[in-house]
């Protein structure tokens, strides 16, 4: 079946008899097969085929085959393989992205003091805002640098605070706690973690962090393991936005973040630790009404107002 379908790709560039013939098949028997109606499975891959393909464009072509099999599964309800999936994926040419190596924003400041680490590698919190992990990544466009600093609530894996700046002093990680707690109001007790780059052992974010009442913990130096989930967020940010063009300007890079963090991420991109749902799907899911308010509701109101004032201060 595979010879007859690539004879019957290539028959206008090259000669049926030949082709038959190098690759050992009958002319007869070429013919019979493409005479032959298509059979019920060839029909569902082709339907099959086509709705992969809008899942695919609708995730902003960054969906792998685990994803779309989840999507196909709960969305659609479609009992499918995941190995037919990835089987459909490749003969149309689709695939997920790539991931690349990171670059160094951690910089340390030798004989300050760190925070203990409070968390060990236990990122699942049994409810939101107990514990939050913080990180900053870097973004190249045509007029210099970005560095995003980020705030996740490991519960749900939702970004709740992020800021982007110019540089990497010590306000870039305060402007997204400052988000984060604004957003989230949380009670005192919340654990931060991050690791010990210089922006989250400062006098000023440290300072900040203890008139709120959150706990600060940070991971051992150099074991990227002690922050893996935010590093991943960041890591999946790079491949399926950043990495796949280039950003003439500043202002446009800044639009994509937004756009990617409050769209797309925390309320469409499915997560594999979440059962594939996004993290507001799960918030809401999972919360009673109260939390499920303070997780969604207030966050959607608030977005745009964020974004705006603070694209206004940027630009001033």
């Amino acid at each position: 079946m595979r010879i007859f379908r690539f004879i019957a790709a290539t028959k206008a560039e090259h000669s049926i008899k030949i082709m038959c013939r190098v690759l050992g098949v009958s002319r007869s028997g070429f013919h019979a097969w493409e005479r032959r109606e298509p059979s019920a499975r060839a029909v569902a891959d082709a339907a099959l085929s086509e709705r992969i393909a809008a899942i695919h464009g609708d995730s902003r072509t960054t969906y792998g085959s685990p994803r779309i099999h989840a999507e196909l599964r709960l969305e659609d309800d479609v009992r499918v393989g995941r190995k037919r999936v990835e089987r459909l994926m490749r003969g149309a040419g689709l695939a997920g992205q790539v991931k690349r190596r990171r670059g160094k924003t951690t910089i340390r400041v030798q004989g300050v003091r760190t925070a203990p680490d409070l968390v060990e590698r236990d990122f699942n919190p049994s409810e939101p805002n107990r514990l939050w992990a913080a990180d900053i990544t870097y973004i190249r466009t045509w007029e210099g640098w970005l560095y995003l600093a980020s705030v996740m609530d490991l519960y749900s894996r939702r970004i709740v605070g992020w800021a982007l700046a110019e540089h990497l002093r010590a306000e870039l990680v305060v402007d997204a706690l400052e988000m984060a707690v604004a957003r989230r109001r949380p009670d005192a007790g919340l654990v931060h973690h991050s690791d010990q780059g210089s922006q989250y052992t400062s006098l000023i974010f440290t300072r900040r962090c203890r008139v709120v009442g959150i706990d600060v913990s940070m991971g051992s130096r150099g074991d990227c393991f002690d922050n893996a989930v935010l590093e991943s967020f960041h890591a999946s940010l790079k491949k399926e936005l950043i990495h796949r063009r280039s950003w003439p300007t500043k202002a446009e890079a800044r639009t994509a973040v937004f756009d990617y963090v409050e769209t797309f991420y925390n309320r469409l991109r499915r997560h594999s630790t979440l059962g594939m749902r996004s993290p507001v799907e799960f918030e809401n899911g999972t919360l009673g009404t109260d939390g499920a308010s303070l997780a969604a509701s207030r966050l959607a109101s608030i977005n745009k107002m964020e974004y705006k004032s603070t694209s206004t201060a940027q630009a001033a």
